[in-house]
């Protein structure tokens, strides 16, 4: 593909397209910026050749130009000396002179043309390639945009997962205290206690039982009173 069917296609393509059909727009956006740049590079070094070409044609117009004009000099001083002969011979070498002008304003045509096409066609790519840094400066900006929002969601999730543990361990630490608080109202009634308490209810049975003994002995005895 040459350089001038390649820039072609650079300049008609659709960007957008491309970008949209792409798995990876970066990359792709990276590479068409790569290729226009490269392409650029060719098309002004090719400009420079033409420039350089059109400065060469100028110089041999000029020359050829001075060369006419001095032949003619020589014409006139050879009329001017009775050698007419001469004279056309100096006014031949003239007009091969000015035939090659007008080859050489033929070429210059030509090129003028074909600097004023690289002219216009440089800078319908150069547009195209703002507009695709551009377009890469915004993709770039909505990739950072889109990060940082994933970012600050992911830590506001954070933020509510750390909440609700916050929250779980609060409510244990409160179900402790309220143990803590039952259980400190058990403090000093171990099994200590208890055997004591045992104990008391044994002495206070037998004393029962020793009343309770007493009672049925005075009652016996009353009634063996009467029998007799």
């Amino acid at each position: 593909m040459s350089i001038f069917s390649r820039m072609t296609d650079i300049i008609n393509s659709n960007i957008s397209a491309m970008l949209d059909k792409a798995e990876d727009p970066q990359k792709m956006i990276r590479l068409i910026i790569q290729e226009m740049e490269e392409t650029l590079v060719e098309v002004r070094s090719s400009s420079a050749r033409v420039i350089a070409d059109k400065k060469t044609a100028q110089r041999r117009q000029e020359q050829i130009q001075a060369e006419a004009e001095d032949w003619e000099s020589k014409a006139r001083l050879a009329i001017s000396k009775g050698r007419e002969d001469l004279a056309r011979a100096a006014l031949l070498e003239k007009q091969r002179g000015l035939d090659e002008t007008a080859a050489v304003d033929s070429e210059l045509a030509v090129l003028e043309e074909h600097l004023g096409q690289l002219n216009d066609e440089i800078g319908q790519l150069q547009q195209k390639l703002n507009d695709v840094k551009a377009k890469q400066k915004a993709m770039l900006m909505r990739a950072k945009t889109v990060s940082h929002r994933l970012k600050v969601k992911g830590q506001i999730h954070r933020d509510a997962l750390d909440n609700a543990f916050a929250k779980f361990e609060r409510f244990e630490r409160r179900m402790d205290d309220l143990e803590g608080q039952v259980e400190s109202m058990d403090l000093g009634r171990d099994g200590k206690v208890n055997l004591s308490e045992e104990i008391d209810n044994l002495v206070n049975d037998e004393k029962i039982t020793d009343e309770l003994e007493r009672i049925k002995t005075e009652m016996g005895n009353k009634k063996s009173a009467i029998e007799e």
